[in-house]
């Protein structure tokens, strides 16, 4: 049985990553489906593991050779999620997670209709500010546009399937997981799942 394509999207500082982390952590069925990308690593990042990174060239070349299930330019940098990868993934009956802002949600359900999208919010604008302050990676100019950015980002949360709140991580930990909980006990995924019981339960 095929697995079910998510969609996580999230403002920069809401906590996406952190977030689906700790849900993949705890829960090995899950898959992250990892991004390409032409932006440099940042410290304590990994090739193959944060993201592909590659450079303009070699992603261009992927988006004319029609490789990507989504692509977008953010940031002044270029990302796009594999085809073949997040297939793959999905036929070994994993559950797999795209981490993608809103264009590239925009894409996938165009392509993917069936995709379940949940859309990350802070839990204010302060907070939001005060979290990209933190990371202590950007001068003040960076932050505020990072902050003009997130509000765009968020204007469109109405696209999405569900929304979860990150103010307090377990209890948005615990919401995601109620939402993957759920959908593995949709009528379409127990039919196939518990068939031999509806089998025996329902002869005569």
């Amino acid at each position: 049985m095929s697995g079910q394509l998510y969609i996580i999207s999230a403002p920069s500082g809401a906590g996406k990553t952190s977030l689906v982390s700790a849900l993949v952590s705890a829960s090995p069925e899950i898959s992250v489906a990892i991004s390409h990308t032409t932006r440099a690593k940042r410290p304590g990042e990994h090739d193959g593991v944060n993201y592909h990174f590659v450079d303009q060239a070699e992603f261009d070349r992927m988006v004319a050779a029609d490789e990507f299930l989504e692509h977008a330019h953010v940031f002044d940098h270029s990302y796009g999620t594999s085809k073949a990868v997040v297939e793959t993934l999905l036929k070994t009956g994993a559950d797999v997670i795209l981490e993608i802002d809103w264009q590239g949600a925009q894409q996938i359900r165009q392509q993917k209709p069936d995709c379940c999208s949940i859309f990350i919010l802070p839990p204010s604008h302060n907070e939001l500010e005060q979290r990209l302050k933190r990371r202590g990676e950007d001068d003040n100019s960076i932050v505020e546009r990072r902050m003009r950015d997130a509000v765009a980002e968020m204007s469109h949360y109405k696209d999405f399937d569900f929304i979860v709140v990150n103010d307090d991580f377990h209890t948005a930990l615990a919401d995601l997981q109620s939402i993957i909980r759920a959908n593995r006990l949709r009528l379409a995924v127990q039919q196939l799942e518990i068939a031999p019981l509806l089998n025996d339960l329902l002869e005569k």
